[in-house]
């Protein structure tokens, strides 16, 4: 159960799937190349990072945010009625844009790499994406 699935995410179109290494054939992207990881639990997100004690708050109260943590996995967590119904069915999912490096995003490209397509009534509509904010023991640092 590796698919990729093509669904609007909280922020913009997106290609999402348990496996990275999938994601980044269909990227071709370098192996090396992380992806962000969204959940919709917070305790699912603390199974995978530790949370600077400064920032705990911060974390828990964002929204449309990435955070890269000390051991370098950016995770969201997703607060957003019709995409964290999709994300529920999953503990966590890797998530990328669905386009081509650089490049807007394409309906025909994102039909055609995508193995199953996630649509709800709001279509697909490339938005702002997520804001990034790399978190160390005591500093935070905005990347986007």
């Amino acid at each position: 159960m590796d698919e990729i699935y093509l669904a609007q995410t909280d922020t913009t179109v997106g290609f999402l799937s348990p496996s990275s290494k999938k994601l980044n054939i269909v990227k071709n992207r370098s192996k090396d190349k992380q992806f962000l990881t969204t959940t919709t639990k917070y305790k699912n997100l603390l199974k995978l990072v530790r949370i600077p004690k400064k920032f705990k708050k911060l974390v828990r109260r964002s929204k449309k945010t990435t955070f890269i943590y000390p051991n370098n996995k950016a995770v969201r967590v997703v607060k957003d009625t019709y995409h964290e119904s999709f994300l529920e069915k999953f503990d966590f999912i890797y998530s990328t844009s669905a386009n081509e490096s650089g490049k807007p995003f394409d309906r025909d490209y994102a039909f055609f790499k995508a193995d199953i397509v996630v649509e709800d009534k709001r279509g697909f509509d490339e938005k702002t994406p997520s804001r990034i904010i790399k978190l160390s023991k005591n500093l935070k640092k905005k990347l986007r």
